[in-house]
């Protein structure tokens, strides 16, 4: 029998219920619904969804694992090369990376390979199924990393498996970097994420919150204590695009905006001390994954939310079951727009946006439409919030205060591509502090390139 042409779809919350609180919006598969979404795998030989996966999970046998109920052999096969499948299974790109080249996908739906990896690790979780193996301290060496995001969590957690003492450093008072404060519960719940980066305690990763390396403890510091330094600081440095009135109040860079109502809890107020603006319309330039971020949190605080995006939906860089949501939630779509300036009242608070109307011509560099402003065309949408998500770039205050570590222009630590290495000996770098913001398990994949090349590196 040849196998179903449509995948499994997963079960959801309606927008209705979910636009109240700040609960997960897909359910998740059953055990039932995992093991027939996973028979239709065609079990092909050369399985490019492998090699389609940053971290190269082997797909094909964590999926023949579940369709034949060995839920435990799953989640194994998932961790031998990823430890945090609850959260990639949740927020990784599938659908542009191991889904893409599915063979499924020639005749129909390709295997909800994202959806599957995080129910295993769903049920594991739910049912006790893991197990953190004993492993002896073994190595003379003592290697530091610096962040704790994903890039920083799986390096570190590779060199504990090996047998290294290791040490983490993160600036914020809860461990997960961007995976915390970026990324909302309705998408990546926190006790997910507290679970997963439970491993590390367990493999006896010691993290130390609040610490600075650059501000509150220095470099050179680190490179006194440790044999190896791995710096994976992320990009939570937000990007402006310089416009009269990105000053007023109100006016918020998604980074802020987001880390006040994920990690400081801003929806809660006065509950948790952090506040954020009373908000009634709320304008999101750019439409990408934070973009959406942000425009949905503004739902579930009862605004008005608006996208406003030079091009058209179809050339955001969002993932399509994002906007999707979105959409569901009553967030307005404001495309072929430009905003020349922020307007504000003569007590400085914000009042609207003025922009400039667009037309799409050829391909520009990304191979989207370039869109061209039309002169004259200015007109004025009244919103009391602004919130500015065109990106982030790494941090300054790593690399300001680091001696020896040279950037490019744009702030991206230089190292070398074939060893991982800046441009000083023994301090390793990786994730979106090397290429810029990208994606959860991009920054894995580097975390699992460097933690190797360091091990080289210390074993000569």
């Amino acid at each position: 029998m040849s196998p179903e042409e449509d995948r499994i779809p997963v079960p959801e919350r309606g927008p209705e219920e979910r636009t109240d609180d700040f609960d997960e919006v897909p359910l998740g598969y059953s055990p039932e619904q995992a093991m027939e979404e996973s028979e239709r795998c065609l079990e092909c030989a050369k399985s490019p969804c492998i090699g389609g996966c940053p971290v190269e999970i082997d797909i094909p046998n964590f999926v023949k694992a579940i369709a034949e109920g060995e839920f435990k052999e799953a989640l194994e096969i998932i961790k031998d090369t990823n430890i945090i499948p609850a959260i990639t299974g949740r927020v990784c790109p599938q659908e542009e990376q191991c889904e893409e080249v599915c063979v499924m996908g020639n005749v129909g739906d390709p295997i909800n390979i994202g959806k599957l990896e995080r129910f295993v690790a769903d049920y594991a979780r739910e049912n006790n199924l893991e197990e953190v193996p004993e492993i002896e301290k073994n190595k003379d060496f003592e290697v530091a990393i610096v962040g704790s995001g994903p890039s920083g969590v799986t390096c570190a957690a590779l060199f504990a498996q090996n047998g290294y003492d290791v040490t983490m450093f993160e600036a914020l008072h809860e461990p997960g970097g961007v995976l915390k404060y970026g990324i909302p519960e309705f998408r990546l719940p926190n006790e997910v994420i507290d679970h997963e980066l439970e491993y590390l305690d367990e493999l006896h990763v010691d993290i130390r919150l609040n610490r600075i390396v650059g501000q509150n403890i220095e470099l050179e510091e680190l490179e006194e204590d440790f044999d190896a330094i791995y710096v994976a600081t992320g990009a939570g440095s937000p990007r402006f695009l310089g416009l009269e009135g990105e000053d007023l109040k109100g006016v918020y860079s998604a980074n802020e905006f987001l880390t006040r109502i994920n990690l400081m809890k801003a929806y809660k107020f006065p509950e948790y001390d952090t506040p954020i603006t009373d908000m009634e319309k709320v304008g999101v330039i750019g439409a990408g994954n934070v973009a959406m971020d942000a425009a949905r949190c503004a739902i579930r605080m009862g605004a008005d939310s608006h996208i406003l995006y030079r091009r058209t939906t179809e050339w955001s860089p969002a993932r399509d079951e994002e906007i999707e949501h979105a959409k569901q939630e009553g967030v307005t779509f404001d495309t072929l727009c430009n905003p020349k300036r922020i307007i504000g009242d003569k007590d400085g608070w914000v009042k609207g946006i003025e922009l400039f109307e667009c037309e799409l011509e050829e391909p520009d560099d990304s191979g989207r439409p370039s869109p061209k402003v039309l002169e004259d065309t200015e007109h004025k949408k009244d919103f009391d919030t602004v919130v500015i998500a065109i990106g982030q770039e790494p941090n300054k205050v790593f690399y300001e205060n680091a001696p020896g570590v040279e950037v490019k222009e744009w702030g991206g630590i230089i190292i070398d591509d074939e060893n991982r290495m800046t441009t000083k000996e023994g301090v390793f770098a990786g994730g979106d502090a090397v290429s810029g913001a990208a994606t959860v398990i991009l920054a894995m994949g580097d975390g699992r390139k460097a933690a190797q090349n360091i091990m080289n590196y210390l074993e000569g």
